[in-house]
Formats: structure tokens, C-alpha cells, sequence
């Protein structure tokens, strides 16, 4: 029995073939093309033909993809939608998306905001007006709208009328209609919860487009006999059905990805991830053998969101990244970059840009293309060069640590031959083998996951009872989301008191994964 891992960069799409004990038994690297399945399917027809595997074997494909991402912050392909905030009178001040770019605005073709919501506590703040909500149903449905997404005051504490409102639209829309009810998506903050449920909604042509559309790029290669999988932003699989569901959870699975390949071939723990593309290098932090979750509000092309995103640093340095001399005698590295062109117009491969990977090629780091083509480089301009590339990346590793401690590196990616062995703040710098694909590996070995966040009062419910309650529920969530039963467990948990909040209050959120069914 195999598995198919591939991740769609910017740069490159990999693939990797990996075997039931988890080993790799081929791995490719093929150019990212303006339409992705073409690059997709180049990448799966090469690491075929290289494993030469059955392919009736091949029982599970994972697919890691920028497409959510892209169709955001390009404005591309998004759905038109209808959006009701359950709020009236108090939420009335500031109307749905108040903050958003025109452009962006332009999804949504109508919106309410009715009675209904609740208190901190979880006291009925006014009743559910269906009556109203059920009026704006039936223009969406006029308009012929098929993507609704439901917000409510304190949905995260009672979600009681985004439920009722949800199995009312469904009822007046038709059951095929895509709705999103926030408190499956983000965390407290009614606005930011909001504007990721709205940005959810308005994406499920998008999942619906690449679900389909790598499953017709398996059958195309006789790939047919493989349940598939998309990698979501916490380092976990999720099921075609969950995608298209929230395809929202999607976005920056590239660099969890890389993060889960990481922890998998240096079987670190807790370390910082150097993830080295064409264009970019992102850095995360494994706690535990997962990414460590962003404790911040998250920006995804303009809109501010609360919903659960990796802790990533992105920085304009990779093997394509431009290196230039200044008049002063100073050399800079970046951020622009010949990114998928890198084999053209790279010095080392025939071109006329010097890159951070003919600096890499220059002084012995690497042996890529031809080294004679880079040995008219001055060693001086190239030493500085690299200088610059470490300075970069120390700077940024230095923002991803909580303490002053040096920490375990690890570097994977294609890219990760531009950076020296030695790194300040780094205790130790890893460089596993197979690192060039180590974001297609972690698609491929992630397990399945579930999380469950409330706020919950332990007057009310008494703290071990509310927690055994709360560890069952995530439990329950996982095996929802496609995992085994018998293989999930707790792999995080949050247990913190609220202080401006009256009474014994605390927001928990519980973590559990496990194996794919």
C-alpha cells in the first residue's frame, strides 16, 4: 500500500510516493504552471514512472494547494454570497464587512443583520428572529444565490441561533445550499469570526474546483482505487467532504506542511522549520510534532480573521532571489526573485541574473549547473552575499524564538542550499535528507485532526467534568473529520481563566488527532 503526498507552491509542485512503513520510495520536483492541474499531473506522471508502483496500490492521495489563498488576494473565482449577522439591536453599529476593499466587497449580494445573539455568559441577549431571517432567505434564493454565511453574537459560547438559522435556510434554499456558520470556523471576536466565515462562504466553488479537479487528475493516471485528502493550516488531512465544507482552513497549509515533513524525517520534536522555496523562505516552530498556532489575528488579502493559522515568518529570500551590488559597495539579496525561471536565467544554468543559489554554487555549497559559469564571481562580493542571506535568516529566526535559549533548526526545502551550515541562535542546524520535499512528505505521513474551544464556567460545570467533556468532544470531532477511533489522542490542551470575565470563566480548547480510517 502507497501514499501520494503533493504540495502546490508558487514556485514548485513535489510529489512524493510513500510506502506503508512510511518510507520514501521516490520524490519529484516539477516547475508550479499558471494552470496548477497541469503541474499537478507532470508531478504525479514523474514520481509514477520513477517508482514504476502498481498503481491499484496507491490507496491515499493528499493534496496541499495555494488555491484558497490565490483566489483571495487575486479576487479570482470567488462566489457570489448572502450573509446574516444574528445581532440586532446591539451588533447594528458596525455593519458586515465595514472594513473590506470595495473590490472585495463586491461578493456579497445582500446582507441582514436581525435579532438574536447572546450575552458573554451565554444568556439570550434578544430572540432569534426568524421570521425576518426567513424573508432574507427567500431574496437569496430569488437572486438565485447558493453560499450563505451566518455569524451570531457569542456563537462560540451558544451557538443555538446559527444552528436554528442554518436548518432554516436549508429548509427555504434547498438543501444544497453552502452554508457557513461561524462558530465552526473562528474563535471569539464577532468581526474577525465573521469576516473569515464570510471569505469561507464565498470559497466553495474554489474547493468544489480543485476536490474535483485532483480527483479527475488521479483517474486520468489510473489512480483510481486511492481515497484522497487535503492538507489543512494545522498539519492535519481533512476529507474531501470537510474541504469543501471549509475550504477555508486550507490556506497556509504549505508551510504546515513543511513544518510536519520536518518534525517526520528529523524526528525533532520542537525545533524552528527553515523552509527555503524559490521565492520565500517561511519559518514556523513543531511543539510537540505539530506547527505552533498563531496567537494573533491573521490578515488574508485585507480582511482580518480569527480563525486557527500556523505561526509563520515569511521573508523575501530564496535560490531564485536576485543579488545585486550597491553603489556603496554594500550587497543585498532579494526580495525579488526569478522564482520557477531560476534553470533559465540563473548564471550557473546559462543566464545573466546572479541568484542566491549561483552565490551557493560559487563558494562550493552546493553543485548545481555548470560551476564554471559562476567562477568569474569575486569571492568578496560572494562572501558578502551570503553574509547578507545569514543575516536575513538569523533576524527572522530570532523573531520566531520566546526566549534567548539557541534553539534546534532544521532546514528543508528545495531553496535551503543557499544558507551556511552555521547559524547564530541555532543549537543545532539539521539538514535531512529529502528536505527538498519535505512539504509533500508531510502532506503525505499527517494524521487527522479535531479542536474543540468554548468558554466554559466551572461554577456552572464543575473544571474535571467540563475538561473530560471537552477532550470527548474533540475526540468526536477527529473521528468526524476522518480518523480512526482507536488512534486518536490528545495532542494539545488550552485551560485558561478568564479574568475581566465574571465568575469561574475559562476559554478551553482541546486538540486531538489521529490516523486516517
Amino acid at each position: 500500500m502507497y501514499k501520494l503526498g503533493i504540495d502546490v507552491g508558487g514556485t514548485n509542485t513535489d510529489a512524493v510516493l510513500i510506502d506503508e512503513n512510511l518510507q520514501v520510495v521516490a520524490s519529484v520536483k516539477q516547475h508550479t504552471t499558471p494552470d496548477i492541474y497541469d503541474g499537478i499531473l507532470n508531478a504525479v506522471r514523474a514520481v509514477l514512472q520513477q517508482s514504476g508502483v502498481d498503481r491499484s496500490q496507491i490507496r491515499q492521495a493528499m493534496l496541499g494547494t495555494t488555491q484558497c489563498t490565490n483566489a483571495i488576494v487575486e479576487r479570482k473565482n470567488l462566489a457570489p454570497i448572502g450573509i446574516l449577522r444574528i445581532g440586532a439591536p446591539a451588533s447594528r453599529g458596525i455593519p458586515p464587512m465595514v472594513d473590506w476593499a470595495e473590490d472585495l466587497k463586491a461578493i456579497a449580494v445582500k446582507t441582514a443583520v436581525v435579532g438574536g445573539g447572546f450575552e458573554y455568559d451565554g444568556k439570550e441577549l434578544a430572540p432569534f428572529d426568524a421570521e425576518a431571517a426567513a424573508a432574507f432567505f427567500e431574496e437569496l434564493k430569488a437572486k438565485n444565490v447558493k453560499s450563505v454565511a451566518i455569524s451570531c453574537v457569542f456563537s462560540t459560547v451558544r451557538n443555538d441561533h446559527e444552528l436554528a438559522a442554518a436548518e432554516l435556510c436549508r429548509k427555504i434554499m434547498g438543501e444544497d445550499v453552502h452554508v457557513s456558520v461561524s462558530s465552526e470556523i473562528g474563535s471569539m471576536g464577532l468581526i474577525e469570526r465573521e469576516n473569515a466565515t464570510i471569505l469561507n462562504a464565498a470559497l466553495y466553488k474554489v474547493a468544489q474546483s480543485f476536490t474535483e479537479g485532483f480527483a479527475r487528475s488521479l483517474a486520468d493516471e489510473g489512480v483510481t482505487k486511492a481515497e484522497i485528502y487535503l492538507s489543512q493550516n494545522d498539519g492535519t488531512l481533512m476529507t474531501m467532504d470537510y474541504a469543501r465544507r471549509y475550504p477555508i482552513l486550507t490556506i497556509a497549509c504549505g508551510p504546515t506542511n513543511s513544518i510536519r515533513g520536518a518534525c517526520y524525517l528529523s524526528q525533532l520534536k520542537n525545533a524552528v522549520v527553515v523552509d527555503v522555496g524559490g521565492t520565500t523562505t517561511d519559518l514556523g516552530v513543531i511543539q510537540n510534532g505539530f506547527p505552533r498556532e498563531s496567537g494573533v489575528a491573521v490578515t488574508i488579502g485585507g480582511v482580518r480573521t480569527n480563525f486557527r493559522m500556523p505561526d509563520v515568518i515569511s521573508i523575501g529570500l530564496g535560490g531564485g532571489s536576485i543579488v545585486r551590488q550597491q553603489a556603496d559597495g554594500t550587497v543585498t539579496v532579494g526580495p525579488d526573485s526569478v522564482g520557477y525561471q531560476i534553470n533559465e536565467k540563473a548564471l550557473c544554468f546559462g543566464g545573466d541574473v546572479c541568484t542566491a543559489t549561483d552565490i551557493a554554487v560559487r563558494l562550493g555549497m552546493a553543485d548545481l549547473g555548470d560551476k564554471t559559469l559562476v567562477a568569474g564571481l569575486d569571492e568578496t562580493f560572494a562572501r558578502k552575499a551570503l553574509d547578507a542571506i545569514r543575516t536575513l535568516c538569523e533576524d527572522a529566526l530570532d523573531a520566531m524564538k520566546v526566549s534567548s535559549e539557541d534553539v534546534d533548526v532544521i532546514l528543508v526545502g528545495g531553496g535551503a542550499i543557499v544558507l551556511p551550515p552555521q547559524l547564530a541562535g541555532a543549537k543545532t542546524v539539521t539538514q535531512p535528507e529529502c528536505g527538498g520535499v519535505a512539504n509533500a512528505i508531510g502532506s503525505a505521513i499527517s494524521k487527522v485532526s479535531g479542536t474543540f474551544e468554548q468558554l466554559i464556567d466551572y461554577d456552572k460545570t464543575p473544571r474535571d467534568q467540563a475538561l473530560a467533556q471537552a477532550r470527548a468532544q474533540a475526540v468526536e470531532l477527529a473521528v468526524a473529520a476522518g480518523a480512526i477511533r482507536e488512534t486518536v489522542e490528545i495532542i494539545d490542551a488550552e485551560d485558561v481563566p478568564l479574568q475581566y470575565y465574571p465568575g469561574n470563566t475559562a476559554r478551553v480548547k482541546i486538540k486531538a488527532a489521529g490516523d486516517l480510517a
